[in-house]
């Protein structure tokens, strides 16, 4: 290209020079002919403005043609990178075509197989059809039995307790206890609602549901608490008739019988809620309970009714009761087979003045007064029919977690005998009837929300017949026959977690009384016995 450019150029320069060389030169005289016309400077000018423009012309075409090599170089070496990818393809798709080729061989070896398993298949969705057909059926009786359980709940605690006793005379004592609770109750149906319990403790200690921490890291004893059925129609609210071994249905406190203990029987209630001013409450219940049965002889058993109401005045509320329970045939708690007695219970008690080889039931000992009947057998000085009168008492005191309690008891046995006083082994007087329980309790607080407290104090007077040891609260000092004191607090950590403190200070009443307890030797019928204290320290878990 540049070659052509130079060689279209020369011609035209030549013209030019030889036009400028012809007006400085004189030609040779020739013949006379017609002039040529004169070049000027302006086209010398002219020409040479066109020749540098083709040079620009030039140069530029020099760069076109550059960048169009470089342009070809580039797409050259694209293209060889294409043929690259194209034989790494080729090469691909040859080994695509020969692992196709072994894929349908091994297809065709495996139709047999699927044409196999497409019949398993079909007989496996028959018996399917016929499972599903029985998993309906089953289905409905799950649904049933969570439609059952969802009418029920779940109670119970676990304590742990630390205890120290301390009793001038005596050797100072230290143990640690566990008690665990678990139940079930809930509504059968719209009229009738049930449960049960079980329990740790001993089986034939039905005051306390405690375990010590003891003998060599044994399992412990658990057992039935409670079993229950509550008939409650809903045809008619107010009445309610509960049979088995239950919660007390009636209003009370531990002089009567131990919260641990869950009687036995049946109890029929009708409570009637009203809307006088004052009366808010009254409550009618008649009370059977069974506590052994004879195969061969008379059974024993307790009757009795309690009325109760419950009365409103501004600030003070209260609920007076009053009850009475005779029990039929108690001398069978000291006649009992020791067979009936577990080894891990408290076996088997002799109290004073009864045969040798008497076997009577005392977990916590026998305090009542005892002789020998006319036929030789064991037998209670008095006979049990309580008379009993609490007036439970809540004033507010205008702040919601502080109300005062006070609770007053007077409880009577109005089968109580006159009373021997033996302190030598030889009747030198007669005291007259132990009958009598005085009691109150007095406490501020309460213990239902998180960081709710409590703290009282009890004072007990309770006479050796008052009730029957064999049932009464087994914290203090003795069943029967003593002078106790008892401080306490409570505090509610979580809503489920109390902690407690209790110091029972107590002694016995009458220490000339038959039976009654005595720290030592030392302590001599008739004369005062050194206070023991009782201190507990507990963990309470609820769910």
């Amino acid at each position: 290209m540049k070659s052509v450019l130079t060689w279209c150029a020369i011609p035209l320069l030549a013209s030019a020079l030889l036009a400028q060389d012809a007006g400085t030169t004189q030609p040779k005289k020739k013949p006379a002919r017609r002039a040529a016309p004169a070049v000027t400077a302006a086209d010398v000018q002219s020409l040479r403005d066109a020749i540098a423009a083709q040079q620009q012309q030039i140069e530029q075409l020099k760069q076109a043609l550059a960048q169009r090599d470089q342009t070809a170089e580039q797409a050259s070496q694209q293209a060889q990178q294409s043929q690259q990818q194209l034989q790494t393809t080729q090469a691909a798709a040859a080994d695509a075509q020969q692992k196709a080729a072994a894929a349908e061989s091994a297809a065709n070896a495996q139709q047999a197989t699927v044409d196999k398993l497409n019949n398993d298949v079909s007989d496996v969705k028959t018996t399917l059809t016929n499972t599903a057909v029985g998993s309906q059926d089953e289905q409905k009786r799950v649904s049933a039995l969570e439609s059952l359980i969802g009418h029920f709940r779940f109670t119970g605690d676990v304590r742990v307790r630390g205890e120290a006793f301390n009793q001038d005379g005596t050797p100072d004592r230290n143990r640690a206890r566990i008690r665990v609770r678990f139940g079930i109750d809930g509504q059968l149906n719209q009229d009738f609602t049930g449960g049960f319990a079980i329990a740790t403790g001993s089986q034939s200690d039905p005051t306390t549901t405690n375990e010590t921490l003891s003998n060599f890291f044994e399992r412990k004893t658990i057992a039935l608490d409670k079993g229950y059925i509550t008939y409650n129609p809903a045809a008619f609210r107010p009445l309610s008739i509960t049979a088995g071994k239950w919660v007390y249905q009636w209003q009370r406190t531990s002089v009567t019988g131990d919260p641990d203990l869950n009687p036995e029987g049946f109890n029929e209630k009708l409570s009637f809620d009203l809307h006088s001013p004052v009366v808010k409450n009254l409550t009618v219940q008649a009370i059977q309970l069974l506590y052994n049965e004879a195969s061969g002889g008379s059974d024993s058993y307790a009757l009795g009714g309690q009325v109760s109401a419950k009365l409103q005045f501004g600030l003070w509320s209260a609920t007076p009761s009053f009850l009475i329970l005779n029990f039929n045939n108690p001398n069978a708690l000291l006649n009992v087979s020791a067979s009936q007695l577990t080894a891990e219970g408290p076996g088997c008690v002799t109290p004073t003045g009864t045969p040798g080889g008497t076997c009577g039931f005392g977990p916590n000992g026998i305090t009542n007064g005892t002789v020998t009947d006319a036929s030789g057998k064991a037998a209670f000085l008095s006979g049990y029919d309580y008379a009993d009168f609490i007036l439970n008492n809540q004033v507010k005191t205008g702040m919601a977690r502080l109300p005062l309690n006070l609770i007053a008891e007077y409880e009577h046995n109005l089968k109580a005998a006159d009373h021997p006083l033996d302190s030598t082994g030889a009747v030198i007087t007669t005291l007259g009837s132990q009958a009598n329980e005085y009691g109150a309790d007095i406490s501020l607080g309460q213990i239902k929300n998180k960081n709710d407290i409590q703290f009282g104090y009890a004072w007990l007077r309770q006479e050796q017949d008052s009730v029957l040891a064999a049932f009464a609260e087994s914290d203090q000092r003795a069943p029967t026959n003593i002078l106790q004191n008892r401080i306490y607090a409570l505090w509610k950590l979580r809503a489920n977690t109390v902690a407690g403190v209790t110091w029972w200070h107590g002694r016995t009443l009458n220490t000339a009384l038959e039976n009654a307890r005595r720290a030592s030797s030392a302590v001599t019928p008739g004369s005062i016995e050194p206070y023991l204290n009782r201190f507990q320290f507990d963990l309470v878990y609820s769910f």
